[in-house]
């Protein structure tokens, strides 16, 4: 890790972040509440360093998931972002610019996996390329993930 903040946000640019200092283990969940917040298999966090989130635009709304637990979300795209406990904070794999050095190390409630998560990948890749030629046409609205990037589309700027 460098000095150099780390920089993420949401799929429509509205909130985005910058964390300063060392991020914590990056994990993956396989909790109902973690499929249910991300529509999918399982959520993927890592540990933002205590008091090292800086909200450089909108902060993210909150659902209150249980007792301790408060989910954060895009309020304008709804992209998942946060996972808030009583000891900190954890900040979606997926919202960050840069994700290539966050491999999960640990998964959470192992034992409520899908029974099915293990084959997965070894289920035969797409490999039309008509297919693949249309999605090379697709005009996509979501926000680039620059820091410095200007998003005029949606008023948004940076």
């Amino acid at each position: 890790m460098t000095d150099k903040p780390r920089t993420g946000g949401c799929q429509c640019g509205a909130v985005r972040f910058r964390i300063h200092g060392e991020l914590g283990h990056p994990s993956i969940c396989h909790c109902r509440m973690c499929q249910k917040q991300f529509g999918s298999l399982f959520g993927a966090f890592v540990t933002a360093p205590k008091d090292g989130v800086e909200w450089v635009r909108e902060e993210p709304a909150y659902f209150q998931s249980s007792v301790n637990i408060a989910r954060g979300f895009c309020p304008r795209c709804g992209t998942p972002m946060t996972y808030k406990h009583p000891e900190g904070l954890e900040i979606s794999i997926g919202s960050f610019d840069d994700r290539s050095d966050l491999a999960p190390k640990v998964q959470i409630n192992h034992a409520a996996r899908l029974p099915w998560i293990e084959a997965i990948f070894e289920t035969s890749a797409h490999e039309n390329p008509d297919y693949y030629r249309r999605q090379e046409q697709i005009i996509s609205f979501q926000h680039p993930g620059e820091e410095t990037a200007n998003w005029p589309e949606h008023g948004l700027k940076l």
